[in-house]
């Protein structure tokens, strides 16, 4: 027996889902709308639908609105594959490539999207319903949104390297309860997920990647996760960021680099983020800002240079002194992170600065205890292909020299803070008379 309530964007009889998927899932969502109209039924409700997007390419020329809930839209695969590095191969040698274009379930924005316009507006699917209650229970599964390209924007670089195009893939405006974005692939959007206003918001096992920012919680929100995610912003954009939320668990994601940041948490209270793998270019890729007991731990932080000739000397324009972890605000911890900077000497900025790994910059009752800084000073080397400069840039820190920085910094502004053996008595810089300091002992110190 076919369920009334699952719909098949292939079969439906309402426009070419090749042709504007857009449309047809609109009118799909109608339907359901219409055929569940009543909020009580004996006891039985409005169960909502499942809408499936079998593999294949379906042009999206119709911004979708999703206003009601217990509705999952699902593919058959998140079909992620390199844009980036595709466009960055000459257009003569396209011809021996296995395959050129994302793939499994793909949805392809073709919105028209005005300069200067809302995210909203550039969004392939935006989530929108007001009143009471909250829209609830709406899934995203299995299907990669892919924004086809990026446009130029006057900094100079190759259009396709920009990161900006308007275009969003799953923009969510309204209050909303028990959202789940599971096993999605982004690829080439100028932000890939944004929502606003969550409670017990799932972002679980995505491949988001080559897009400006990548996961967004706006607003405020609390009780939700980012798990076991594969990101990768743009040099301007955030991997992951989050806006006055509560109760919010970042785990066991692993970050790329180029974003400009890889967790930037503003206004997030009594909140984790651990055991996440994060890598960046730049300074600035951990930010707790006006942030209280928030706990960071037991990640692996890895700072290096841009090995990929395309991006060498595009950064975020933060100095070595910034910090790689900045916190600030009351009665946050950083505790048992590990953390290689990999850098060559000759390049920090500017010249003469030692860079900063954990630095406090206001407030009060920060805790940083045993923390793990690897400092090395290597010889920089590029490449043509992005996979393997990456990965000879990875396993080249193994020769290498000691590289001087200031494990942990506490401004003026931060006080009553204890920092515990997170680096030797000449790498940490504190006012002791205002803060608990042990440093860890240096060899032969009893």
């Amino acid at each position: 027996m076919v369920s009334p309530n699952r719909y098949d964007v292939t079969d439906w009889p309402v426009g070419d889902a090749a042709d504007d998927i857009g449309e047809v899932i609109n009118s799909i969502i109608a339907d359901v709308r219409a055929r569940q109209d009543r909020s009580d039924d004996g006891g039985r409700g409005k169960p909502g639908a499942v809408i499936h997007i079998p593999p294949g390419d379906y042009r999206l020329r119709t911004q979708v609105l999703v206003d009601l809930s217990f509705l999952r839209i699902e593919g058959s695969g998140h079909g992620f594959t390199s844009s980036s590095i595709r466009f960055n191969v000459p257009e003569d040698e396209w011809d021996d490539l296995h395959e050129l274009w994302p793939g499994g379930s793909r949805v392809l924005v073709d919105l028209d999207v005005p300069d200067g316009a809302e995210p909203s507006a550039g969004a392939a699917f935006l989530v929108a319903r007001e009143g009471s209650p909250r829209i609830s229970s709406v899934e995203f599964a299995g299907f990669c949104i892919d924004g086809l390209h990026f446009e130029a924007d006057g900094s100079g670089l190759d259009p396709e390297n920009t990161y900006a195009n308007g275009k969003t893939g799953i923009h969510v405006a309204s209050a909303n309860d028990s959202f789940r974005v599971n096993s999605m692939g982004f690829v080439y959007l100028e932000h890939a997920l944004t929502v606003h206003h969550a409670d017990a918001l799932s972002v679980h096992d995505n491949f988001v990647a080559e897009c400006g920012s990548c996961i967004e919680l706006r607003g405020w929100g609390q009780a939700s996760k980012v798990t076991d995610n594969l990101v990768g912003a743009g040099p301007r954009g955030h991997s992951i960021l989050a806006e006055n939320h509560g109760g919010l668990l970042v785990t066991a994601n692993n970050v790329f680099p180029r974003g400009a940041s890889s967790v930037h948490l503003t206004g997030v209270s009594r909140s984790s983020v651990t055991n996440n793998r994060l890598h960046s270019f730049y300074p600035g890729m951990v930010v707790l800002e006006d942030c209280s007991e928030v706990l960071v731990a037991t990640n692996h932080l890895l700072r290096d240079s841009e090995p990929w000739t395309p991006f060498v000397g595009v950064d975020n324009g933060l100095d070595d002194d910034h910090g790689l972890l900045r916190v600030g605000g009351t009665g946050n911890s950083v505790i048992g992170n590990h953390v290689s900077e990999v850098l060559a000497a000759a390049s920090v900025r500017p010249p003469g600065t030692t860079p900063v790994v954990i630095r406090l910059v206001d407030g009060t009752g920060h805790h940083v205890a045993n923390n793990h800084v690897v400092a090395t000073d290597i010889d920089p080397g590029t490449g043509e292909s992005a996979f393997e400069a990456q990965v000879d840039a990875l396993l080249g820190a193994r020769s290498s020299r000691p590289l001087e920085v200031v494990t942990v910094l506490v401004d003026p502004a931060s006080t009553a803070n204890t920092v515990l053996d997170s680096g030797r008595r000449d790498q940490v810089v504190i006012d002791a008379t205002v803060n608990a300091f042990r440093p860890t002992p240096g060899i032969g110190e009893g």
